[in-house]
């Protein structure tokens, strides 16, 4: 007789769903955090949607490539590079959206049977003490290296097409800028769960 089978550990997909629902904020938060969390998470869902139609330029080049090199013999000079800038843009740009529902790779193993509380605390002293220091300083060093790329007319030599490199470096910085803000609203949130032991707008 076959055994049931056991209940899915979904406990990595809660912790990243709880904060998949902000749009409702607790009714005791302050009024100047709640539209604060509200106003940047529906801003980088703006950007995540947008962004997200660089896959269809992306998927283009991609499969002109293969038919190209593979059906007539014929590869093209720009497919390589615009696939990875194209890639690159993708990754940067959305990296904020994809922030604010919680689905970065992190060591949940540990995190994920910590109380609520608790893991509001950690987080907001990691983003306090690690996640913006870093951030601004690749942010200082990112406006050296747009500057410089666009001085100089910097191209890339992986290929003879060599095309400019200023656009996906800029793709780079605005892609720190907005992890930065959509970091404002994650550290507010972790601040919350810190002190009331519940996410907002956590989902019940």
């Amino acid at each position: 007789m076959s055994e049931k089978p056991s209940k899915l550990d979904t406990s990595d997909e809660m912790i990243a769903e709880r904060r998949g629902g902000t749009k409702k904020m607790p009714d005791d938060m302050p009024s100047w955090m709640a539209k604060t969390i509200i106003k940047i998470d529906k801003f980088s869902k703006i950007v995540g949607s947008i962004v997200c139609w660089i896959l269809m330029p992306l998927i283009f080049a991609m499969t002109y490539e293969v038919l190209a090199r593979k059906l007539f013999l014929a590869p093209t000079i720009w497919a390589y590079d615009i696939s990875r800038f194209l890639y690159g843009a993708l990754f940067m740009l959305g990296a904020g959206y994809a922030l604010s529902k919680g689905v970065h790779i992190r060591a949940d193993f540990l995190y994920r049977n910590f109380k609520t509380k608790n893991q509001g605390l950690i987080d907001f002293w990691l983003y306090i003490l690690f996640y913006f220091p870093g951030l601004i300083v690749f942010l200082y060093m990112t406006i050296g290296f747009v500057e410089e790329s666009i001085r100089r007319g910097e191209r890339g030599m992986d290929t003879t097409w060599m095309p400019y490199m200023w656009p996906i470096k800029t793709c780079l910085l605005l892609g720190i800028i907005f992890l930065l803000i959509q970091g404002i609203s994650e550290v507010l949130k972790s601040y919350w769960a810190a002190k009331k032991g519940e996410w907002p707008g956590q989902k019940k």
